[in-house]
């Protein structure tokens, strides 16, 4: 079967907009690596991500996905390489001319702009939406109570829930949780946003939800990386795709180099088990896989 993909094309390969290119990438990745133990989970990853572009990265599980975005917001050590966030070394920094651990303090100094949204929505259930939004607001940039409200309902505006400030997380959907927690992590202006398989824990019905939140979210330009098993989503809204196997970045390249011309075999095997995949449970679980 012929894994070559009939996919949309991203928006942003259908026009073009002229903007002062950046002097730099937001995100620089070099040669990065990273050990379980045994275990090499990123071996010798390159990476640059521009600002307002959006990343989509993909892979089979196991692949070191998750563990990359996680480097990215220093949330794992890195064990070889570098990670450069607007310039600045992330984790590390020089003392006597060696590389050094850096300081919690640094660590979040060079991260402050960086905002993460994971598979499960970690919301306090015994705070409403509205006030888990507000929460780093108050605690982490101080803000007095009025403005974090103020900012707080801005955006759960933003992901259509401003109708929902009072309400708890065992009263949402999983996909208005979600929201609830992409609405937290915007709070903090962040600019760049990671989104760890946003909704993989949702049941298929409310990953619609979500996937436009962060569609409109690429198209206000927002720099986002998103680690995701949603290829349409990839193939409408990413500038460029990364394919990510045994810890190395095998292909990447915009939406239509990677989908319609998937000559790498590992690739094409697993575009072709996810359709696979895709067309047995869209007849209801019946009947063998192609």
């Amino acid at each position: 079967m012929n894994a070559m993909i009939d996919l949309p094309v991203s928006a942003s390969e259908s026009s073009v907009i002229e903007t002062p290119a950046p002097s730099s990438p937001l995100i620089e990745v070099r040669n990065l690596g990273k050990r379980f133990g045994e275990l090499e989970v990123l071996r010798g990853v390159d990476l640059d991500i521009e600002r307002s572009e959006v990343v989509c990265i993909i892979g089979p599980s196991g692949s070191g996905k998750s563990t990359l975005l996680r480097c990215l917001a220093a949330l794992e050590t890195y064990d070889a390489g570098e990670v450069r966030i607007e310039g600045e070394l992330l984790g590390y920094g020089e003392k006597n001319g060696r590389r050094v651990r850096a300081s919690q303090g640094e660590i979040n100094r060079v991260r402050r702009n960086i905002g993460m949204v994971f598979q499960q929505f970690n919301l306090w259930p015994h705070m409403t939406a509205l006030e888990n939004v507000m929460e780093a607001l108050l605690r982490v940039r101080r803000l007095p109570r009025a403005d974090a409200k103020r900012r707080a309902n801005a955006m759960l505006d933003t992901v259509g829930l401003a109708h929902k400030g009072d309400a708890y997380p065992a009263k949402l959907s999983g996909g208005q949780q979600q929201r609830v927690a992409i609405a937290r992590a915007l709070a903090m202006e962040p600019h760049i946003m990671l989104f760890d398989e946003p909704t993989s824990a949702l049941d298929p019905e409310l990953v619609g939800e979500v996937l436009q939140v962060m569609k409109q979210l690429a198209r206000d330009g927002m720099t986002m990386a998103v680690v995701t098993h949603e290829m349409g989503f990839a193939a409408q809204v990413a500038d460029k795709v990364m394919f990510i196997d045994q810890g190395r970045i095998a292909v990447q390249g915009k939406p239509r180099e990677v989908f319609h011309n998937a000559g790498e075999p590992r690739l094409r095997q697993f575009l072709q088990n996810y359709f696979d995949r895709n067309a047995f449970w869209s007849r209801g679980g019946e009947g063998e896989t192609a």
